[in-house]
């Protein structure tokens, strides 16, 4: 896929959505349908990696891949309606398409369900792309040439590096501002209300935002 003039990555959960409270519901429905203790409050603090790594504090090896799959399939009944929008998702694709960009979504939740997020809350990304966590996002957002890429976790900056993207953090999920800089977040946001203005000056003077990679020099940045 040729390289539009600007793309943009988002990540999804604790980026874009705050998926808390759905997902703490579908652990709960979880815990129920398979007699399984599960901590959901704790589980909604691990936010970002893969769904099986959070199965396999609660149940053996030999069960992780079915009770992921059971996951999967109640979640759309438990977990899409008690999610919301993060303060400023929608302004920040807004502001991205009003740029004459596109908007691309890539996280590791299934891209399924991660469609439902987005339907339901009225955030029009351009494409999803899902099951895709830290360095393996990168496949993706090098397929869509994505120059910037948002994110909430030192497992996205990760991603973006690995792309040889633009790294911009949201301190508004598992990570702090400190650890996002700590892994080489080039740009980092308290959260996306403040992504708009930012974009504009990004737009204004790209080259004052050297993406570097994982083998550029990737200047860590103060809040921007």
């Amino acid at each position: 896929m040729a390289a539009h003039p600007l793309t943009v990555g988002f990540d999804l959960d604790m980026t874009l959505i705050d998926s808390r409270p759905g997902i703490k519901a579908a652990y709960e429905a979880l815990a129920e349908r398979t007699g399984t203790y599960i901590d959901a409050d704790a589980a909604v603090t691990r936010l970002g990696p893969p769904l099986e790594q959070e199965i396999r504090r609660w149940f053996p090896a030999e069960r992780v891949a079915e009770v992921s799959d059971l996951y999967r399939e109640l979640y759309p009944t438990h977990a899409i309606t008690g999610t919301l929008a993060m303060p400023g998702a929608r302004e920040a694709v807004d502001a991205v398409r009003a740029a004459g960009g596109r908007a691309v979504v890539v996280t590791a939740k299934y891209e399924p369900n991660a469609k439902l997020h987005l339907t339901h809350l009225g955030i029009a990304a351009d494409a999803v792309v899902g099951s895709l966590w830290a360095e393996a996002k990168a496949t993706a957002l090098r397929e869509h040439g994505a120059r910037l890429y948002v994110g909430d976790h030192t497992g996205d900056v990760r991603g973006a590096r690995t792309a040889g993207a633009l790294s911009v953090a949201v301190a508004t999920g598992p990570c702090d501002a400190e650890e996002l800089r700590a892994a080489g977040a080039q740009v980092v946001l308290d959260d996306l209300t403040a992504f708009p203005a930012w974009l504009d000056r990004y737009a204004a003077d790209p080259a004052r935002y050297p993406a570097g990679g994982a083998d550029g020099d990737g200047a860590v940045t103060a809040s921007d």
